[in-house]
């Protein structure tokens, strides 16, 4: 995979951010979508690979742009498998809280899992505790692993986990072991990131999510030399035939790294459209122009770049929308 993608899908996330941002704290998180969404595949059309989505915004009969399948790119350079969540925290935005993205996450072609659109159990850490979870053990069992891998008491460790009613009896089981939580109401692409670095004050995730958010975590935690496992947990006998026609037969099976992410080499980038604990949001600097914030990583030179783009809407008129 060539090195100068990289900074292409940069480019492709701050659209996105841009653009959905406009809809912060506005109760529209259908709108939100829709701007990330066409802004993205408007910067996609100019980047010189051959692109196919695995991940994205659904089924072609589905979502009119980005939907699975979908060809990407000029159609000349690398064949890339893609995977994309144009507003990772379309409630977020609406609500204008934190940790709303853009996310992208590229690998070659036939190396990212093809997750089905369904519910995921996942654990996540990052590079200290590799190795030393297990998501069939107990909850007190991994709490305990990640603080002697972190050398820190369990009590001084942060888990994240969405605030969600199917995670009553999981906040019960950190609480009595002592750890502290920290709950979110949307967002574990950026709660599996967050806990490979130190500056966020997060440890590990737990807890159930969608599985194609656990891809794009997992290949940002490739690209950091964190590590994140999961359980895919199919609600029913259709979704248990889809796992089998997107090649997962046994839904038992824990996933591991190189189920989420084959081979060596991984591209991702997240854009803050919000506000968070690792990346600033957007911020509109007077009527044309405006700031952003983005992490981008490769896995197979283990770079890890923080980019501030300052960017003339003037010039960039299609970022351009009055909600």
């Amino acid at each position: 995979m060539e090195r100068s993608l990289t900074m292409e899908i940069v480019r492709v996330t701050e659209a996105a951010a841009l653009k959905s941002a406009r809809w912060m704290g506005r109760g529209k998180k259908e709108e939100a979508d829709d701007a990330a969404t066409s802004a993205m595949r408007d910067v996609f059309d100019t980047i010189p690979m051959k692109g196919r989505v695995v991940i994205g915004e659904g089924e072609m009969d589905e979502a009119p742009m980005l939907y699975i399948g979908e060809e990407l790119g000029t159609g000349s350079g690398p064949s890339v498998d893609v995977a994309v969540d144009p507003l990772e925290g379309t409630n977020i935005v609406a609500q204008g809280t934190w940790n709303a993205l853009a996310v992208i996450a590229i690998a070659d072609h036939k190396k990212l899992l093809h997750a089905p659109d369904m519910y995921m159990k996942k654990i996540a850490v990052g590079p200290e505790a590799v190795g030393k979870v297990d998501i069939n053990a107990s909850t007190a069992d991994n709490l305990k692993a990640v603080a002697e891998a972190k050398n820190k008491a369990v009590e001084d460790l942060v888990v994240i986990v969405l605030d969600r009613p199917r995670h009553k009896e999981l906040i019960e089981e950190i609480r009595v072991a002592g750890a502290r939580i920290k709950l979110i109401p949307d967002g574990d692409v950026a709660a599996a990131m967050n806990t490979a670095f130190d500056d966020t004050g997060v440890d590990l995730l737990l807890g159930i999510g969608g599985a194609p958010e656990g891809v794009l975590g997992a290949v940002a935690l490739k690209c950091l030399g964190g590590e994140m496992q999961g359980k895919l947990i199919p609600s029913n006998d259709e979704e248990r035939e889809r796992c089998k026609d997107m090649g997962i037969p046994d839904t038992e099976k824990v996933l591991y790294m190189d189920d989420f992410c084959g081979g060596d080499d991984a591209i991702f980038a997240a854009t803050g459209v919000t506000d968070g604990e690792l990346l600033q949001g957007v911020q509109f600097k007077g009527a044309n122009n405006a700031t952003t914030q983005t992490v981008v990583m490769r896995a197979k030179s283990g770079t890890v770049r923080f980019i501030d783009g300052k960017h003339s809407l003037e010039k960039k008129p299609n970022l351009v929308i009055k909600p």
